[in-house]
């Protein structure tokens, strides 16, 4: 016991088991005791009952009652077809660009590995507004779009809304996950495996299907798992084009039920998101485990031969920058355009204007004021800045303790333990786990008043979210690190804080500054974390615009937009600027 105590690592170990113990498994129980008790808005149906009480009323309602096809089923295949339509597209895309650039002779390939990247320094919302712009009819979105005024006719409802839009827009924003994960996987794969493959008579074909794909198999796994659960979680894609048709999927109908007081429902809807998060996993691992062996490297020679695409080379080439206007230009085009208009839907230039950048209110629009006029759009923007400053710096913390605690008890239950507990945040889609935070702090815990509403819960709730990536990234950085560097410190006398601050912390700060960066750009653009727990004097920028969505002002739903982008890409830049001098691990 003395021994336990006085071995920083093991300190902290516990203090970092209580911490996430408390921020990631104690909100999952809460979860499911708020399924199964009586809540306030359901005295209208359990006359009689006490809050608090035990009941199974809202699993009857959602999976057996007379509205349970509207609640629940659905929204559950909405959900199914449109996670797997994108995931599917995602694979296909991501893992062809991920072949272009690892394994062909394309021209300018780092130009090509950044630019296909692009697409998710973008919230995965702006194609969706891009997209109504361009093909939004006067039937559901109240203005024309710039399809119906270039060519006169109005696009039909499911190609202005719905499940296709839907797909496509996903799609096109997460396919970088794939094409991320497979490219590293492919760039390992010997060309020497390939060619005794033909030698033996194998096709081009023959030889990827039997002997490249195989051994990317857990990468393809990895991505499909990795982008299944974010595309299942969306909430502001299938909000921008599901909602004005009442296409529900189970993230938007998560925040209809609770948006309704209907919190019971909203809960176990969210219980269901979570369940299949879990079980797509179980179900990928088992499909991988069945393989004995995806070796790709060994001790002898490694060698990786480019095809050579001849003439083609710039077809190729020419595919992947109309890919990047595609999913980067044209969406941001549209959105400039939009916020340039001062009557919607009329696109001629005898319409711009910049009121809806600098206009004061009542100049141009008797009711909203310009970006740079607009206290609402400005108060956002700060608390946009604040929440992913304060996230990057409370992960950045946590991620370096976590990966030092992993390191240094590295084998044992309790590193294994704290190395998946700050990895289970990811699987918990945004929207649902959202929905835990409000159950569990909407009244006091212990000593920890109730935060539902205030700008504490944000900072909160969006570092445990990011948890997985500053965590990683802390494991790996501390990997890299000698344990002999700190012991011959310690042997010298110099105290653990010491070490850690003039030895361990500066070794291992490219890792936490990657993590720290992809936590800061994660938690500026996100609006399915936060969309249930905003309030008007803790809103930011993502949900500020949502609340221009609904209130149909596209104007400045397209110039709130293009700064909430500026704003990204610019502290984006600045935080390279700022660490210059430090070796970041991403490209």
């Amino acid at each position: 016991m003395t021994h336990f105590f006085s071995s920083p690592e093991r300190l902290i170990a516990l203090g970092l088991a209580v911490l996430l113990g408390l921020l990631v498994i104690v909100p999952l129980f809460q979860l499911v005791r708020e399924t199964v008790t009586v809540q306030p808005y359901d005295s209208a149906y359990l006359p009689g009952r006490q809050p608090g009480e035990l009941t199974f009323f809202h699993y009857e309602r959602v999976f057996g009652g007379r509205l349970s096809w509207a609640l629940f089923y659905k929204p559950f295949m909405n959900s199914l077809v449109t996670a797997f339509g994108a995931t599917v597209i995602c694979l296909a895309l991501g893992s062809l660009l991920a072949w272009i650039v690892v394994r062909t002779n394309v021209p300018f390939r780092e130009f090509v590995n950044t630019a296909v990247v692009l697409p998710y320094m973008l919230p995965s919302w702006v194609m969706a507004l891009a997209w109504v712009t361009f093909f939004k009819n006067d039937r559901v979105g109240g203005t024309s779009g710039v399809f119906a005024y270039l060519f006169g006719v109005q696009p039909p409802d499911w190609i202005a809304f719905g499940g296709l839009p839907i797909v496509i827009c996903l799609s096109l924003h997460y396919y970088v996950y794939g094409f991320l994960i497979i490219s590293g996987s492919l760039a390992t794969v010997d060309s020497q495996l390939e060619e005794a493959g033909a030698i033996a008579g194998m096709s081009r074909l023959r030889q990827f299907v039997s002997i490249t794909a195989p051994l990317v198999l857990p990468a393809v796994g990895s991505a499909v798992v990795m982008t299944f659960i974010r595309v299942i979680g969306s909430f502001g894609t299938p909000a921008v084009l599901g909602m004005p048709i009442r296409y529900f999927v189970l993230p938007t109908q998560i925040y209809a039920a609770i948006g309704s007081r209907n919190v019971g429902d909203g809960y176990l809807l969210a219980l269901v998101l979570v369940l299949m998060a879990v079980l797509f996993i179980w179900i990928n691992q088992r499909m991988i485990g069945v393989r004995k062996s995806f070796v790709t490297m060994s001790g002898k020679g490694f060698r990786r031969r480019e095809i050579d695409l001849g003439g083609a080379r710039w077809l190729v080439f020419a595919f992947v920058v109309g890919l990047m206007c595609l999913t980067v230009i044209l969406p941001l085009g549209l959105l400039v355009l939009q916020s340039l208009s001062r009557t919607a839907g009329n696109y001629d230039l005898s319409n711009l204007t910049l009121h809806y950048w600098i206009g004061a209110r009542g100049e141009v629009n008797a009711l909203y004021a310009g970006v740079f006029q607009n206290p609402q759009i400005l108060h956002a923007a700060w608390n946009s800045l604040r929440l992913a400053f304060f996230t990057a710096v409370a992960t950045g913390i946590l991620g370096f303790l976590i990966g030092y605690v992993v390191v240094k008890t590295r084998g044992s239950l309790s590193s294994r333990a704290l190395e998946l507990a700050a990895f289970l945040p990811y699987i918990f889609p945004a929207v649902a786990f959202g929905a835990i935070y409000i159950g569990m702090f909407s009244r006091p815990v212990g000593p920890i008043p109730a935060l539902y509403g205030t700008f504490a819960l944000l900072v909160l709730i969006a570092a445990v979210k990011n948890l997985p990536y500053t965590s990683r990234t802390g494991i790996a950085a501390m990997l890299q690190i000698d344990k002999s560097l700190e012991e011959s410190a310690r042997v010298q006398g110099i105290g653990w804080v010491s070490r850690v601050r003039h030895i361990v912390a500066p070794l291992a700060a490219s890792g936490l500054v990657s993590g720290m960066l992809l936590s800061f750009i994660g938690t500026m653009r996100e609006l399915s974390l936060i969309i249930l727990l905003v309030t008007p004097s803790t809103a930011v920028l993502a949900s500020v615009i949502y609340t221009y969505q609904t209130d149909d002002v596209p104007q400045l739903i397209g110039a709130a937009t293009l700064l909430l982008v500026a704003l990204v890409v610019g502290c984006n830049i600045l935080f390279r600027l700022v660490f210059r001098n430090t070796k970041m691990g991403f490209a």
